[in-house]
C-alpha cells in the first residue's frame, strides 16, 4: 500500500500491474514528484492496455477509447495524467515538481479505474441477478 500520506489507497479493482506503479509512485512522491508523475503516466499506459488497447501510444489508446464511447470525465482524467507525466519527462508548462499537482494524479487514476473497471463490474453483477423474465423482456425491448 502507499507509503506516503500524499496518495490515497489504490482502487481495489486496479489491475495488479497498474497498482505496482501506483504504489511505487506513492512511495517516492515526497522525494521526487516528477518521478512519481512519470510512473503514473506509465500506469495509465498499462491501464489502457488492460482496457483492450494496444499500449504502444497512450494518445492513440485514449483516442480509441473515446471512439468507443469513453465518458468525458474519464478522457479528461486520462489526458491530465498523460500530459502531466509527459511534462515530468519533457519539462514545459506544468509544474511536475509540485507534490500537490502530482498528488492529484493519484486520485484521477482511481477515478479512471472506478469508471472503467469497478462500476461496470458492480452494475454487471446487479444486472445479471435480475430475474430471467426481466432480462428476457429487456432483451426484447432492445432488439
Amino acid at each position: 500500500m502507499p507509503t506516503s500520506g500524499a496518495a490515497p489507497f489504490p482502487n481495489v479493482e486496479m489491475p495488479i500491474n497498474v497498482r505496482e506503479y501506483y504504489i511505487e509512485a506513492a512511495g517516492i512522491i515526497s522525494k521526487s514528484p516528477r518521478a512519481a508523475a512519470a510512473l503514473l503516466r506509465l500506469a495509465i499506459q498499462l491501464l489502457c492496455k488492460e482496457l483492450g488497447e494496444k499500449g504502444k501510444n497512450i494518445n492513440d489508446d485514449i483516442a480509441s477509447l473515446v471512439s468507443k464511447g469513453l465518458p468525458d470525465v474519464v478522457q479528461q482524467s486520462l489526458d491530465i495524467v498523460r500530459v502531466t507525466g509527459n511534462e515530468a519527462v519533457h519539462p514545459g508548462q506544468i509544474d511536475a515538481d509540485d507534490p500537490a499537482v502530482v498528488g492529484n494524479l493519484f486520485e484521477l487514476l482511481n477515478i479512471i479505474v472506478e469508471y472503467m473497471i469497478a462500476m461496470p463490474k458492480r452494475v454487471s453483477g446487479l444486472y445479471s441477478a435480475l430475474p430471467p423474465q426481466s432480462l428476457s423482456a429487456i432483451s426484447k425491448r432492445d432488439n
